[in-house]
């Protein structure tokens, strides 16, 4: 499609149901919030050390009505003053994302407005556009969450180029599957951090440091099953777990990973600006790490506040504004459907 030329406010309704937050959001011209609103399942899914899929569906059925009704009255707006509605169609848990888009698609039928399908990676993105507002590409942008760690070029507001990804597991996965290994609650990114506050790093997970392989691909698999199986052996000698002190060399390492190749990465194709994007990317750790090795290298290194890293309908209104302005997908009719896996 062309693009579309405004002369007017764009106003987009965006919603957010991949995972375990039911949000809606009201975003003008791509960068300003006028409501954002977020109801996290947290509490329920800590009872069972992690999201179960069917509960989160459930939850998102008894919650979106409310969310949506509560997003346009924070605006101060109604359905008339709204130009188009974008939905996150992938990825994540398909029952999760079935109540979003059939929501979307209803309120599109409804009110006769165009409907963007939102790739749930470009709102993690596009979260920066909302904090930044000079921000513009082209810069690099390192996506960091429990199913993604991928490094790619913004080469425009609505597309990108890969430079590497992980090429097994990624970093937030490592992260909860090695708090739960320590016995730290769900989620367990932020309570590593916590317990790593306490610790020191005096055990080294990584025989052969990444800073020697010559592509820009991530890796996380030896990692995790280095630190899990130093906890079994520990545990198997009766011999005692210095929890803090796993996270603490666990997170440094998994860390500098990312930071080392994006930096390199800024350094060899020229980039002088660096995004963080995604869940783990409301790290302090890695944020600190980041901007430090940003300055020596002379990078800026820029992220979201924290309500914007984690799920959220705001960046879902930025991603699915540009994709409006620029004519892309929009869904020609209500045939849209969920998908649990998306290109990167």
């Amino acid at each position: 499609m062309k693009k579309t030329t405004q002369n007017k406010d764009v106003i987009i309704l965006a919603v957010e149901s991949s995972c375990d937050e039911t949000s809606v959001a009201i975003v003008k011209n791509g960068r300003e919030v006028l409501s954002n609103v977020i109801s996290s399942q947290i509490d329920i899914h800590k009872l069972y050390g992690g999201v179960v899929p069917e509960i989160a569906a459930r939850n998102h059925i008894v919650n979106i009505d409310l969310v949506a009704d509560k997003a346009l009255n924070e605006a101060n707006l109604t359905m008339s003053d709204i130009t188009a509605i974008a939905v996150t169609y992938g990825a994540g848990l398909l029952g999760a994302l079935i109540v979003g888009v059939n929501f979307a698609k209803a309120l599109s039928y409804r009110y006769n407005k165009p409907l963007i399908a939102v790739n749930h990676i470009e709102g993690h993105i596009c979260a920066n556009y909302i904090a930044h507002a000079d921000l513009k590409p082209p810069f690099a942008c390192l996506i960091v969450s429990g199913g993604h760690t991928a490094l790619c070029e913004m080469t425009s507001y609505t597309t990108r180029k890969l430079i590497g990804t992980t090429t097994d597991d990624a970093i937030g996965e490592a992260f909860d599957k090695v708090a739960r290994e320590c016995g730290l609650a769900y989620p367990g990114g932020p309570n590593v951090e916590k317990q790593a506050l306490l610790g020191k790093k005096s055990i080294n997970f990584i025989t052969k440091p990444h800073e020697k392989l010559k592509d820009f691909n991530f890796s996380y698999s030896g990692l995790k099953t280095a630190v899990i199986n130093y906890i079994h052996n520990k545990r198997q000698k009766g011999e005692e777990i210095n929890v803090p002190d796993v996270c603490k060399s666990f997170q440094d390492e998994a860390i500098s990973q990312v930071v080392f190749k994006s930096i390199e990465a800024c350094k060899k194709f020229g980039f002088k600006t660096l995004a963080l994007a995604g869940g783990v990317s409301a790290s302090k750790a890695l944020r600190a790490a980041a901007e430090a090795e940003g300055v020596k290298a002379g990078i800026k290194v820029v992220y979201p506040p924290l309500v914007l890293c984690t799920d959220n309908a705001a960046m879902v209104g930025a991603a699915g504004y540009f994709c409006y302005i620029e004519g892309k997908n929009i869904a020609s009719n209500l045939s849209l459907a969920p998908s649990s896996t998306v290109a990167l």
